[in-house]
């Protein structure tokens, strides 16, 4: 609250007059800032309808700091007049002076000096009257002395456009007397309490009136990740299309449902420590169901099922490794398998979105760990068409309606497509996905029955993240370089339904 004294002052003033004050007026009066009356001003219109405030605004014109100095010591043509002796002054030697080069001008242009170019040591420089009269500083001495109304407005600009003078708008309050105006200040209460209540003394209180307007100090609360805004609209598209979520609380696999039981050979470059991260403690698995084990060892070394398998010799020792797992099908080999050992055989849809890792190289769109999106379908005669459509459906739920298809292989499904979208960021088509058709050398050992498709895709979460959120660098989304003020900002979701 500004400064008691200054609002009795203030109020004082009014009850004195018939009219009113104006606050520039007080705050000259009182040889004191004008914002500190204009903060009385709003501290008094705070306690109610005590005074009444109308802004105004004035103009004056106002010296600049070189216009002072010319008040002071003459302009600077007239300097430079008075820097000439009988004799005259080299040019030289008068352009040297503070004031010489635009005095110089000046003083040419008022013919008060000439200059003599016929001398050997170069131009020289003469006066060319006896006296000069200084109207520059004799205009700057009236308006310096309020009295600017003797200066026409054509002089005064000439002024202004040599940095003289300057047009300065002042605003200020002209304060009248309110309804309730009161030379006595009574605070008025913020809130109401039990006590007041209690006691009845309420009644004889002045309250602060309410501002229903106002919007309330903003909350201190966390901010959810971009990320995390999609993968919650990802889970949601899924629950909406009748899917059920996978458990993938583990990180940590073992080689054999990473790839073995995907019938991914051994010797698959993706299962190459430059590919794929490996661990020390523990190194190994040993937990496997036996008579699945034997299957896949089979199909794997000599075939089965209709296949020849890969003709090599498989060995235990590979499919103990644990891993950092490098995708979320390992889950979904392990739900497939149990869903096969259920007596009777019911079709499902399953889904997950959880973190995988792969020894990837950074750049603008990878990383070494990152988020798959896993859905799995297994249902009696589904084919690839059914693949696209639910790919369809799902993405356009997502509001990303640009895809293409393009044939690739995977070990583990055949057909196997790639999925693309196009990035409008970065103006190119940017691989969002894989796709395919679960092979039978997978599913038959786990003992899924004959007839069965299971058709899967697997999807990135941060990649659709970027297209929906405009960012074209993956470490500006995950990582040391992430903008909080982006996340801070960033709307509750950029998807469209």
């Amino acid at each position: 609250m500004a400064d008691t004294g200054v609002l009795e002052i203030i109020l004082k003033r009014i009850e004195a007059v018939d009219g009113g004050v104006d606050s520039q007026d007080v705050a000259t009066s009182l040889s004191v800032d004008h914002q500190v009356v204009v903060g009385a001003v709003k501290s008094l219109q705070s306690l109610g309808d005590i005074i009444l405030a109308e802004q105004r605004s004035s103009k004056h014109w106002e010296l600049t700091g070189e216009g002072q100095e010319t008040a002071e010591k003459g302009s600077h043509e007239a300097r430079v007049f008075g820097a000439i002796p009988e004799e005259g002054l080299a040019q030289s030697e008068l352009m040297k002076l503070p004031s010489g080069k635009v005095g110089f001008s000046k003083a040419m242009s008022n013919k008060w000096i000439r200059v003599d170019k016929g001398h050997e040591a170069g131009p020289k420089v003469f006066r060319m009257v006896e006296k000069i009269d200084d109207s520059v500083q004799g205009k700057l001495v009236q308006i310096q002395k309020g009295i600017a109304a003797d200066v026409d407005e054509k002089e005064k600009n000439e002024l202004k456009k040599r940095k003289l003078l300057t047009e300065v708008t002042v605003k200020s309050y002209w304060i009248t007397k309110g309804p309730s105006f009161s030379t006595i200040i009574t605070k008025q209460e913020a809130e109401l309490t039990p006590e007041m209540i209690t006691s009845g003394s309420w009644k004889q209180r002045s309250f602060k009136p309410y501002n229903f307007e106002a919007l309330g100090v903003a909350l201190d609360c966390g901010h959810l990740h971009p990320l995390m805004k999609v993968r919650t609209q990802f889970r949601q598209i899924f629950l909406e299309m009748g899917f059920t979520e996978m458990p993938t609380n583990n990180f940590i696999e073992s080689s054999f449902w990473n790839f073995d039981s995907l019938f991914q050979p051994q010797q698959h470059p993706a299962r190459d420590q430059h590919d794929t991260f490996f661990l020390s403690d523990p190194a190994v698995s040993r937990d496997f169901p036996q008579d699945y084990l034997e299957r896949v060892k089979k199909v794997h070394s000599e075939g089965g099922f209709g296949s020849q398998g890969y003709k090599y010799d498989w060995k235990i020792e590979e499919a103990q490794k644990n891993i950092l797992r490098t995708h979320t099908t390992a889950v979904s080999a392990r739900m497939l398998y149990k869903l096969a050992q259920q007596g009777k055989f019911t079709p499902v849809k399953y889904f997950s979105i959880d973190r995988v890792f792969r020894n990837e190289t950074l750049d603008a769109t990878h990383l070494a760990e990152f988020h798959q999106i896993e859905g799995v379908v297994a249902d009696y005669g589904l084919t690839l068409g059914d693949l696209m459509g639910i790919l369809h459906q799902f993405f356009t739920k997502l509001g990303i309606t640009k895809l293409r298809f393009k044939p690739a292989f995977n070990p583990y499904t055949e057909p196997s497509m790639e999925i693309f979208s196009y990035h409008e960021g970065l103006k190119k088509w940017v691989e969002v996905g894989n796709s395919g058709v679960f092979r039978p050398e997978m599913l038959l050992p786990m003992g899924i029955p004959e007839g069965v498709s299971v058709i899967a895709w697997g999807l990135s979460l941060e990649r659709p993240t970027m297209i929906k959120y405009g960012i074209n660098n993956i470490r500006e989304l995950v990582g040391h370089k992430v903008n909080l003020q982006m996340v801070y900002d960033s709307p509750i979701c950029r998807l469209d339904s």
